[in-house]
């Protein structure tokens, strides 16, 4: 009797363990079943270098959402982001959409600027008003290399 006591409490232990493993992973691999909670919201960028699915989708400085895909619009030859944001965000026709970096060299990410004229945008509408990320590479050589123009003050 004392051997099974002992058994079921190793598989009730494992079976427990395997459970916390299951909750971590779709937790900290943000792994949603359902978009239940969430609607879909399209963007065309000229670049979109460095963002990658799963990057963050910010609203002032707070994550609001995640980019789900990456493709090609071949109609408009642009890069197409689709995004998945909180049904709770509302964002509206004039909203503007721009890749940053975070901090100097760090990631990408999305940010959105609400706006706040015309009517909200529904699921599977598109932000309109987009910004590429500035390259830092080429900032860099630029500057190395000598393409940035020195205005002199005593000409203003």
């Amino acid at each position: 009797m004392k051997k099974y006591a002992m058994e079921t409490a190793v598989g009730i232990f494992v079976a427990v363990g395997i459970l916390c493993v299951g909750y971590l992973t779709v937790k900290l691999g943000n792994v949603a079943f359902f978009e239940g909670d969430q609607y879909r919201v399209k963007a065309r960028f000229t670049s979109v270098s460095g963002l990658r699915p799963g990057s963050s989708v910010q609203m002032y400085g707070i994550e609001v959402g995640r980019v789900e895909k990456l493709g090609m619009d071949a109609e408009v030859q642009q890069a197409q982001v689709e995004m998945l944001l909180r049904k709770d965000i509302k964002i509206y026709e004039d909203a503007i959409a721009s890749i940053k970096t975070e901090g100097l060299i760090g990631d990408k990410y999305v940010s959105i600027d609400p706006g706040g004229m015309g009517d909200p945008l529904k699921p599977g509408d598109s932000i309109i008003q987009t910004q590429a990320a500035v390259d830092v590479g080429d900032l860099i050589s630029k500057y190395a290399f000598g393409d940035v123009k020195k205005e002199d003050p005593e000409k203003k």
